[in-house]
């Protein structure tokens, strides 16, 4: 089965890694190489052409996020800027804590408002890269639109921890929601999201979390033990309408192929149960063994098995990137997974 790959260059233009914020460099797992890295192994492969996204403007971004936040995300770095005098990476200061009563009218408190952490910095071009992340996810939702079996977005910034106003864990945007909406916007009304990546999906979580036009499925480190922390456990299962519609299998610490696979089954049965007319995946690939922000041990045969056994759903499927820092081998993670999804 051949697979149409979405790439842009923007994604550089983001580069946290290389911020300096008080004199010192910004640590950050979340480099251009990553992307790059990952197109560099497709290529070696006969999955399909890499394409270049299509600008479909504010209008999906928008059926996911809220006006005020993509103002925010657009104007944050100019604002804080001309707040403190100079150019310089946008990081909370402070948190709006639970019970916060109001919204900040001057941009001090602003950052702390839409952000839940420290480690997600707003840059020059942060916007421009979050932006084209997002048109690639939905560029690929078009080829699946058109009858493509499958597409794959190699999306960065990554997306799944951005949820309709608030940003953290190195997402901006949630590239995974923006291709649903795309799907179902035009004609695919029930789609399924499935997170393979080491974390938890919490802006997506909570995006769909009262819809049960979408069922969302995660696999991932148990929050007890992993970041995001204050999402993701079994109980979280959805409110009012969408009750039921979020499954969540939080995993050990040194999760090893077998039990991972046996957990995917339970998620693939209920996507079946479910039967939608299209599946999201958030791919990431920190779950490998030796990723140095993931705790999981998967091998390569253990990426591919996940890949054959999605694909054994049968579904127009949109494989958006979300995670994976161990740089040096991430390409090959990817192609063990896109390799056996595509037969």
């Amino acid at each position: 089965m051949a697979m149409r790959i979405v790439f842009t260059a923007h994604h550089r233009w983001h580069d946290p890694a290389n911020a300096i914020i008080d004199g010192k460099r910004f640590a950050s797992e979340d480099t251009p190489e990553r992307a790059d890295s990952i197109l560099l192994a497709v290529q070696g492969h006969p999955f399909g052409p890499v394409c270049t996204p299509t600008d479909h403007g504010l209008e999906p971004i928008l059926s996911v996020h809220s006006q005020d936040y993509i103002d925010y995300l657009q104007s944050a770095y100019k604002q804080n800027s001309a707040t403190y005098g100079q150019a310089c990476a946008v990081i909370p200061e402070t948190f709006a804590p639970r019970g916060a009563r109001r919204k900040p009218q001057r941009f001090y408190g602003t950052p702390g408002y839409y952000c839940f952490g420290i480690g997600t910095p707003v840059l020059e071009h942060t916007w421009e890269a979050a932006y084209w992340s997002a048109q690639c996810a939905l560029t690929a939702a078009d080829f699946v639109l058109a009858g493509d079996r499958a597409a794959y977005a190699i999306c960065r910034p990554p997306g799944h921890h951005a949820a309709s106003s608030l940003y953290g864990g190195l997402c901006y945007l949630n590239n995974a929601a923006i291709a649903a909406r795309g799907l179902q916007a035009r004609g695919l009304a029930r789609v399924a999201i499935l997170d393979i990546d080491y974390h938890h999906g919490n802006g997506t979580q909570d995006i769909f979390y009262a819809d049960p036009s979408v069922l969302y499925c995660s696999l991932h480190a148990h929050p007890d033990d992993e970041y995001p922390y204050y999402w993701g456990a079994t109980d979280e299962k959805g409110e009012g309408a969408g009750s039921g519609f979020n499954y969540n299998l939080p995993l050990p610490q040194g999760t090893e192929d077998t039990a991972y696979l046996a957990s995917l089954d339970l998620a693939l049965g209920v996507i079946r149960g479910f039967a939608p007319s299209g599946l999201v995946i958030s791919a990431g690939f920190d779950t490998a063994k030796g990723d140095p922000i993931g705790g999981f041990r998967l091998t390569r045969s253990g990426l591919a098995q996940v890949g054959e056994r999605i694909a054994n759903l049968s579904l127009p499927t949109v494989i958006v990137q979300e995670g994976g820092y161990l740089v040096h081998q991430l390409g090959e993670y990817a192609t063990s997974f896109l390799r056996a999804f595509t037969g």
